[in-house]
């Protein structure tokens, strides 16, 4: 459940409002145990999504790094060929 949840630090440009919202999203999702929740859950539910995307904002925001920013395309070719070996028919 949780595997499109990324590292959203240290990349150029910097993580969209959706990345860190999805991320919230998937966090919440796995550990309230549901993708959908109940009516009477769903405010408490929607509630937890907006803080932990407000929160991870502040981290975000608030991380120091080193090292140089990573370009998204080249960590994405890198993921499909990380891909391509793990799944490769022998």
């Amino acid at each position: 459940m949780c595997r499109s949840i990324h590292t959203l630090h240290n990349f150029e440009p910097a993580a969209s409002d959706d990345e860190v919202h999805a991320a919230a999203l998937q966090f919440v999702r796995k550990i309230s145990g549901t993708t959908k929740p109940s009516k009477a859950n769903t405010e408490a539910f929607d509630r937890a999504v907006a803080e932990i995307t407000h929160i991870t904002h502040h981290l975000l925001d608030d991380l120091v790094s080193s090292a140089p920013p990573k370009n998204r395309e080249v960590e994405a070719e890198k993921a499909k060929e990380r891909s391509a070996r793990r799944f490769a028919i022998a």
